[in-house]
Formats: C-alpha cells, structure tokens, sequence
C-alpha cells in the first residue's frame, strides 16, 4: 500500500511539472508570435508533449491564456505600495511608480495582451486587472497628497503600456522615459488652476 501512495506521488508531482512546463511554453510562444496567433501544437511541440497532454492539463486555448496569466502574475507581480517607503516629496514618489510600473513592462509583453484583447476574449480581464493595480499603485504613491480620484486615474493612463512603448519608439531609454513621465505628472499636479 505504501508503494502505491509513493507512486501517486511521484505521479502528481510529474503532472505539475508537465504543467509547469506546458505554461512556460505558453508564455514564451505569447512573447515571441502573439497570445492569438499561438496553438494548442506550438505549446505541445514547445514542452516536448504530445497535443492530448496539453488538452489534458487545459481543456481550451483559453485556459492555457489564464493559466499563463496566473503564472506571470505569480512570478512577474506589479509592484506594490511598499515601494514607497521612507519617500516622501511627491517628485520622488511620482519618479518611483513611473520606474516600477515601466520597470514590470519591461519584463513582460503587455502590448501584446493589448493587441490580442478583442481575439482572445479572456484577454479583457487581464487588461482590467492591469489598470485597476496600475490605478491602485497610483493612489498609493499620491495618497499622501489627497489628489482626487479622477486625476489619480488619469496619472494611471499616463502610466499605460502604450504611453511606455511611444517614449521607447523616439528612443528614450527606461530611465529616461520614467524621468520624462514623471515631469510631466508632477507639473501637473504642482500646477495651480
């Protein structure tokens, strides 16, 4: 009986492996053709599996795309308010979230999720997820200075992916694209209408 127990085992933790890998792939292929440009073969081939372990683990191209979600949002997280410990001057909270939130862009493709949103429908949670932590992120940051709502929601959209990648097209590095951003919202939550 033992035997058996061990083997069960050994068993669940194969199928987390083949599960870990399977999500792997996914995510790798999303990043280099696209979330709905990538199949159920690709990630097959990918992880070295057959196409039934695949469906084994995800029933649907849409499970393997909120499985990759989880994962990233597991291992990629957004920054959270801890980042703004021991700052105070509003500049300086304001550089700080600029550089954190193009910092996790940085690190994943989210303009691909973006691009892929109306072709994967499961794809428009994960957008608004995104901007309601981008949104919280931002509140925190400028909480300090009672900024009202709208205005800390549209900080959060100076914040967007696009706003990065179009700073990133006229060829400003991470660092100055935060610096640039951040200017920008400082002026105008320092400017007195």
């Amino acid at each position: 009986m033992k035997r058996r127990t061990y083997q069960l085992g050994r068993r669940a933790e194969s199928a987390e492996e083949t599960r870990r890998r399977l999500i792997e792939a996914t995510f790798a292929l999303h990043g280099e053709q696209g979330i709905a440009a990538t199949t159920m073969k690709q990630i097959a081939d990918r992880a070295g599996v057959g196409v039934g372990t695949v469906y084994h683990h995800f029933a649907t191209v849409e499970d393997t795309v909120a499985a990759c979600a989880a994962h990233v949002q597991q291992v990629l997280p957004m920054p959270t308010e801890a980042i703004f410990a021991g700052i105070a001057p509003m500049k300086d909270r304001v550089l700080r979230l600029a550089r954190a939130v193009f910092g996790h862009y940085e690190q994943l493709p989210f303009d691909i999720v973006l691009a892929d949103q109306d072709k994967v429908p499961v794809l428009k949670k994960v957008v608004a997820e995104e901007q309601e932590r981008r949104i919280a992120l931002t509140g925190a940051a400028l909480a300090p200075f009672a900024v009202d709502r709208d205005l800390v929601r549209i900080v959060a959209a100076l914040l967007d992916v696009g706003v990065y990648r179009s700073l990133q097209r006229i060829g400003l590095s991470l660092e100055e694209s935060a610096a640039a951003i951040a200017d920008v919202i400082h002026a105008r939550l320092t400017h007195k209408s």
